[in-house]
């Protein structure tokens, strides 16, 4: 059982909580990053005239990224520290940013996709080094807790992005062109394709911002303790712990899962046998499945010092579950309060599974937030999964493969995270 991380410098309770508040900063920035995508989908599927599948490939790149950044992502952090390992991450987050400015005035699909990488790659660095940093700073039996508070500030991110989005996004699209002519037309796509340049303008500024901040604050040094698991000799690697692996199979399914369902909510509400809403509302709605992951980790956070993380976790999945099957059996109303409560449920499930699969790994920690980063390539493969169900077997049936997904997470929750 490794105790609290030792700090070369002998920094003390309130260095932790200050790096703590520093932290939360990043959680938010990456969540708002990546649920602007959910804007991002719809915006370029109109712009570019996609289908489900082609459109879903904005998800593909981004989340993409993980799996090509992520090892290399944990030797490099492991190399230079967690503190220049989350000023790298930021500095090429906003490199990503600034390469949709010519993205848009292109208006070719790939250098999207190409800038969305680049982002994504940012990002990636920045979970890699402050996931584990947050786990580490502090007693390890409150790390959940600890992770599911940072974690809430990211659920704020995704919370606030869809309005920021529908507002400068989506509004672009307005514009009816059932009855315009084809130059017209041209011109409403040229103004579509302008209309991220804007807010991916604001959002390099901020990461760069927070690069500079980063780089001159003084954050504790933490030194990862030898790995002492029950029954597991320190030694090998990452890999070799059971609890590990198969909490990166819970990532997969988990990042799968709720980046499909935020995916399609915005074309999911706009369905007629569901809301028939325009596509700039229903991404108001989206900000209500996000804040429900938003309001379950600050509640979460408390909750989870005094509930077993295993029993949360199954429990929480196991609702995900029935709403899902309430969301594809029944329509209209009820099927769109079924699917956005669904994000109440997740709240609890990214962070818990990434502290209990690296519970116990000591100076393999790095190396396991790498694994389960690497892992996050889920959110990439299986939304491109839902959206060729959603082309052959209807939007509405599509919403039938997160439900496998919650299944495996109930699993882990039970009996999955324990040591071998």
């Amino acid at each position: 059982m490794s105790g609290r991380p030792s700090s070369s410098a002998g920094t003390g309770t309130n260095n932790y909580q200050f790096a703590l508040v520093a932290l939360t900063s990043l959680f938010f920035m990456w969540g708002f990053i990546t649920c602007l995508n959910d804007i991002l989908i719809p915006h370029l599927k109109n712009v570019f005239s996609l289908n489900y599948t082609q459109s879903m490939l904005i998800q593909l790149c981004f989340f993409g990224a993980y799996f090509v950044v992520s090892l290399p992502a944990g030797a490099l952090v492991k190399r230079i520290s967690y503190k220049w390992g989350i000023v790298v991450g930021l500095l090429v987050a906003a490199i990503g940013c600034a390469l949709f400015i010519p993205a848009a005035s292109y208006r070719v699909y790939a250098l999207f996709l190409g800038a969305l990488f680049v982002l994504a790659t940012g990002v990636t660095i920045l979970q890699v080094a402050a996931n584990p940093y947050v786990t580490e700073l502090g007693a390890p039996e409150t790390a959940s807790s600890r992770l599911t508070l940072t974690q809430a500030f990211n659920s704020l991110g995704t919370t606030v992005a869809p309005l920021f989005g529908a507002f400068l996004i989506l509004s672009a699209a307005a514009a009816d062109i059932q009855n315009a002519t084809p130059e017209q037309i041209e011109t409403l796509r040229i103004a579509e394709a302008g209309a991220v340049r804007f807010p991916y303008m604001i959002l390099a500024i901020a990461f760069l911002v927070l690069a500079a901040i980063f780089a001159a604050l003084k954050l504790p040094k933490v030194e990862e303790a030898e790995a002492d698991v029950a029954g597991h000799a320190a030694g090998g690697s990452a890999w070799s712990y059971r609890h590990l692996v198969l909490g990166a199979v819970g990532i997969f399914l988990y990042v799968g899962a709720e980046v499909s369902i935020g995916s399609f909510l915005v074309n999911y509400l706009a369905e007629p046998t569901i809301a028939n809403m325009p596509e700039a509302e229903a991404a108001h709605y989206v900000a209500y499945f996000w804040g429900g992951a938003m309001i379950g980790r600050f509640i979460g956070s408390f909750a989870m010092r005094y509930v077993d993380d295993g029993k949360a976790l199954a429990f929480n999945a196991v609702m995900a579950i029935a709403l899902l099957l309430l969301t594809v059996f029944a329509g209209g109303t009820l099927a769109m309060w079924a699917v956005l409560a669904v994000g109440l449920f997740n709240s609890i499930m990214f962070p818990t599974i990434f502290s209990l699969a690296l519970k116990g790994l000591g100076r393999y920690t790095s190396q396991g937030s790498g694994i389960l980063c690497l892992a996050i390539v889920g959110g990439a493969l299986l939304p491109v999964v839902q959206g060729g169900l959603a082309d052959t077997i209807g939007i509405h049936l599509a919403f039938l493969m997160p439900v496998v997904c919650y299944l495996y997470i109930a699993f882990y929750g039970i009996k999955g995270h324990k040591p071998a």
